[in-house]
C-alpha cells in the first residue's frame, strides 16, 4: 500500500508560488475540500472522482497548496511511497 509522504508526515516539500516566487503553503489533500464527509471516505474511492486521472493510476496524492501573498492556489500530486 503506497502512502502519502505529506498525509503521513514523512517528509515536508516546498512549493514555490509561480506568480511571486513565494513558498506556499500545504493546505492538504485537494479531496478533503469536497464536502463535509470527504476526509472520511476511502482514499483510492475519492481519487475516482476528484477528476484528476493520474493520482490513482501513478499514485499520486493532490494536494492544495496556497500562496498567502498573492492568494493563488494551486493542486500539486504528490508520489505516494510504498511502506
Amino acid at each position: 500500500m503506497a502512502l502519502c509522504p505529506l498525509c503521513n508526515q514523512f517528509r515536508s516539500i516546498s512549493v514555490y508560488c509561480s506568480s511571486c516566487k513565494v513558498t506556499m503553503q500545504d493546505k492538504g489533500r485537494i479531496m478533503d475540500y469536497f464536502d463535509d464527509y470527504s476526509a472520511y471516505l476511502s482514499i483510492d474511492m475519492l481519487k475516482m472522482s476528484d477528476g484528476i486521472t493520474e493520482d490513482l493510476e501513478k499514485e499520486q496524492c493532490p494536494h492544495l497548496f496556497y500562496c498567502p501573498s498573492c492568494n493563488r492556489e494551486k493542486v500539486h500530486l504528490i508520489t505516494e511511497e510504498n511502506n
